[in-house]
């Protein structure tokens, strides 16, 4: 039996505009043979995480200019939390000073992706890190 094409979600939280970075990483995903998902601007943590559970993702990249990352990707992980999730790898990417990362991972933030980060480390680190969910 075929393994399972990973199931990828790239979301962009809050009120941050910039989505270049976001629709590069999506590409990226999809010419390394993932299925993609993107949700567009200005989601609340909310709808990602209903977007994340009805498309049946293993993984949701969020990506985030905006300085709220230390607000908005703890509310990700702590609705998950909620809903019984604990299947679904998070990772971060976007303006994110260093300082912040320790704290973003304490919340189940499994990576976080600074700026310069080449999207072939992105794609490398989910195909290494990242299994389709049963």
């Amino acid at each position: 039996m075929a393994e399972r094409t990973l199931r990828v979600l790239v979301g962009k939280p809050g009120l941050d505009g910039h989505d270049r970075g976001a629709k590069i990483i999506a590409r990226a995903f999809r010419d390394a043979g993932f299925e993609v998902i993107y949700t567009g601007l200005h989601q609340t943590p909310e709808q990602i995480v209903s977007a994340a559970i009805q498309e049946d993702v293993d993984c949701v990249g969020l990506s985030i200019l905006s300085g709220a990352h230390n607000t908005l990707l703890p509310k990700v992980m702590q609705l998950f939390k909620e809903k019984g999730v604990d299947d679904i790898k998070v990772f971060g990417g976007g303006v994110i000073p260093e300082d912040d990362i320790p704290g973003l991972k304490a919340t189940g933030i499994c990576e976080v992706f600074t700026p310069g980060t080449s999207t072939e480390d992105i794609v490398a680190w989910v195909k290494d890190n990242v299994q389709p969910r049963a």
